[in-house]
Order: C-alpha cells, then sequence, then structure tokens
C-alpha cells in the first residue's frame, strides 16, 4: 500500500464547530487537510482511481480535502485527518475486481417459462364474463 507523505499535506487550524464552553472562542483545534493528489508521488493508477471516485471532499483541481474536529487537541486532529486520508488512499490502491457477466442457468429459464405460462393463464381468465 502506497504511503502519504506528510510533508505533501497542507494543514490549517481552523474553528471547530460545536459546543465547546469558553474554550471554544479563544483556540482553533480543528484541522483542514489539503492533499494534491495529481502532485502527490502515489503511484499513478493509484492517482486514477483517486480522481475517479464520486466524493464530494474532492475539488475540480484534484484537491482532496479532510476536515477533522472529533478531538479537543490540535496534534489529534492532525493525526485523525492524516489517517482518514490515509484510508482513501488505501481504498483507492486496492484494484477492483473485473466484472465476468452471467448468463441465466438452463432451470431458471424454465422456471421464468412457468412461471409466465401460470400468469398468462390467470390473466385469460379476467376477459368478459360473455355478457351480450
Amino acid at each position: 500500500m502506497p504511503r502519504i507523505d506528510p510533508a505533501e499535506v497542507e494543514f490549517s487550524a481552523i474553528r471547530a464547530q460545536g459546543a465547546g464552553g469558553q474554550n471554544v472562542n479563544k483556540v482553533s483545534n480543528a484541522v483542514m487537510a489539503r492533499y494534491d493528489v495529481p502532485a502527490s508521488s502515489l503511484p499513478e493508477p493509484v492517482k486514477q482511481r483517486l480522481l475517479a471516485r464520486a466524493d464530494q471532499r474532492l475539488t475540480e483541481a484534484g484537491v482532496l480535502v479532510v476536515k477533522a474536529q472529533e478531538h479537543r487537541s490540535l496534534p489529534m486532529n492532525r493525526a485523525a485527518a492524516l489517517a482518514r486520508l490515509q484510508a482513501l488512499v488505501d481504498a483507492a490502491a486496492e484494484v477492483p475486481r473485473p466484472r465476468r457477466p452471467t448468463a441465466p442457468t438452463h432451470g431458471s429459464k424454465l422456471r421464468r417459462l412457468k412461471e409466465k405460462a401460470v400468469r398468462a393463464q390467470v390473466k385469460s381468465g379476467r376477459g368478459k364474463a360473455g355478457w351480450e
């Protein structure tokens, strides 16, 4: 699995959302991590799979933006953001298995045709009652 180089990640401290008591207006403990995927040192296939994901954290320029605010300390939130970025890269590093289309079995075809005949019989009995 390719590892993210922390030097390639741009961290910025921001104010965390939600309740925090007296400390909330003084300290910026949340972290915004920005990872430029096209300029990174990841292998090219991993970059392509990462950029092909339909993820709202990915900008038009190919920058992954992750926000971490679950901890009360800045270093722990930095580590959490880095771990989340690494999890995204790990998911993109797995090569998807090719899909092999399968044909329906002979038995399933026969069951479908039998059920179709039963349905047709039921529907044919719904005609007019012969009132003329």
